[in-house]
């Protein structure tokens, strides 16, 4: 028996490697940096953050991105003692208006994926597109795939048109070596997340088709002549098909692994909604990291058995595993602990670990919450529904229009936060900024104490605050007001929500 999702809060779009006894995943990361999170593990359940592909602004920019921008499907490929991960960057993603400036791939590589600083600049490919892949043909041809709108469109058809297109590269350069060939497209008008393996005879390519919403579904085809095809589909897809009365959802976007005893299994992308009211309720986490085993049958991938994605599974070899939701950041060590992230690509450096003893200092910056540049805010991926978030926030800046605090965070057009400020007299007040409703503030009886904010999640967000004496005496939470996961979670007016929600910490003056 085992737990789904194994990579709990926002991780979509997960790559699997194998190298020696263990595994690494890379999931998307889109307008968060650093970008592209590597994990680790030695069992497929068990997965530790180690490290990040993108932490450099060389390696990655991302400025004023609207929501769905950013890093979109990472892929992890491991050849001849290098690791490479290949991404895209969407700096405008409209799909309300139809309007998407394709963006260019690139890969970044290293020998040794446990130090983020090893990673190269990026070399870009001379094709656009999302979602790519790169494979090895045993004769030494190295295959980019990626997705992008077929360039002849499906006549008479309100499709998205996207396909999956392979042509042959130069690794070093990142130049094509021949003219691309749609390889894949999808009645559904979107075939995307490819990747392309070999096993015996057949050449495989997989692919996501039907969008990543409640369409969501995986394909696969086949091939004994080479990358390029021609095709064989399978008469089995989709290889499952998770509905909207399951528990688990959009399912889809799946790579593979075999693990040492000859066992194979798949990663994907899924969600959780919650069924509330009669209705299903958007999850907070948006879509997070799942596994399920895969057999083969007649020299085709049969995955989960062709059964719905599960929560609980009981799989060969694995086990129970329950995910701590207890996590504590004393700030006393001379870096940021792995997993804060930064919205967009910063600019400045805003903040010290070591001006102040066992605290993370920060200089609020000129964007307050709701602008799309980058402000001064760090934030970590929410990652069970029902858990407290607390934070112990020394204020004193005598400016009136510095705030400092803490934020549940969706993207910069929806998020609730709790902060303090001077009021007009100039003496200290709580703001709370909910998503939607009335600004509140509320007086402050110390201008000198540190205050705890608290905010609480579950079946919805409530906030609240107190006046910090000591750690031995404990006030009683003033609870200002809450904001429902629903509202947290609505879709944004431009862009896509492909994320999940974050909790952080700010500061800004505006």
């Amino acid at each position: 028996m085992y737990t789904n999702p194994i990579i709990p809060g926002f991780n979509p779009d997960p790559s699997i490697v194998r190298v020696g006894e263990g595994y690494f995943l890379v999931t998307s990361s889109f307008e968060y940096f650093p970008g592209a999170p590597i994990y680790h593990s030695t069992d497929l359940i068990q997965w530790t953050l180690i490290g990040h592909a993108l932490t450099r602004p060389s390696q990655l920019q991302i400025q004023t991105p609207e929501p769905g921008g950013g890093i979109w499907a990472t892929t992890l490929r491991y050849h001849q003692g290098t690791f490479y991960c290949l991404a895209a960057c969407f700096q405008r993603y409209r799909p309300q208006e139809d309007d998407r400036v394709w963006p260019r791939g690139f890969y970044v590589k290293t020998t040794n994926i446990r130090d983020s600083d090893s990673w190269s600049d990026p070399v870009y490919f001379d094709q656009v597109g999302f979602d790519q892949d790169l494979f090895w043909d045993d004769d030494g041809t190295v295959y980019l795939s990626s997705t992008y709108r077929k360039l002849d469109r499906t006549p008479h058809a309100n499709l998205k048109d996207f396909a999956v297109h392979t042509v042959p590269v130069n690794l070093e350069t990142g130049a094509s070596l021949a003219e691309p060939r749609l390889i894949r497209e999808s009645a559904s008008g979107v075939a995307e997340g490819s990747h392309l393996f070999r096993r015996g005879e057949y050449y495989y390519l997989f692919t996501a088709e039907g969008g990543t919403e409640s369409g969501h579904c995986e394909w696969v085809s086949r091939s004994k002549t080479g990358p390029l095809g021609p095709w064989e589909v399978a008469l089995t897809n989709p290889l499952w098909r998770n509905g909207l009365s399951d528990e688990v959802q959009n399912t889809g976007h799946a790579d593979l692994v075999e693990d040492t005893k000859g066992q194979w299994w798949v990663v994907l992308l899924g969600v959780r909604p919650v069924w509330r009211g009669g209705a299903w309720e958007e999850s907070v986490f948006g879509r997070e990291t799942f596994l399920v085993p895969m057999d083969w049958e007649n020299d085709w991938p049969v995955i989960n058995g062709g059964q719905k994605i599960p929560l609980e599974y009981s799989g060969p070899q694995l086990y129970q595993f329950e995910h701590p939701v207890a996590w504590r950041d004393d700030f006393d060590q001379p870096s940021l602990q792995l997993g804060w992230y930064r919205k967009n690509t910063p600019l400045v450096h805003d903040y010290s670990l070591t001006e102040r003893e066992g605290c993370l200092r920060l200089y609020g910056g000129p964007y307050n919450l709701s602008i799309p540049a980058c402000p001064t805010l760090f934030l970590r991926k929410q990652t069970h529904r029902i858990c407290t978030w607390e934070t112990r926030l020394s204020f004193t800046s005598e400016q009136k229009h510095t705030e400092a605090g803490t934020v549940v965070w969706w993207n910069y057009l929806t998020y609730s936060s709790i902060g303090v400020r001077r009021s007009a007299t100039g003496s200290r007040m709580v703001r709370f900024q909910p998503a939607e409703g009335d600004v509140l503030d509320f007086a402050l009886k110390s201008q000198l104490s540190d205050i705890v904010l608290t905010i609480e999640c579950g079946s919805s967000y409530r906030f609240g605050f107190y006046e910090f004496a000591s750690a031995e005496n404990r006030q009683t939470v003033q609870w200002v007001g809450e904001v429902t996961n629903s509202t947290m979670t609505r879709a944004p007016p431009v862009g896509a929500a492909f994320t999940g929600m974050m909790l952080g910490l700010y500061a800004f003056v505006s």
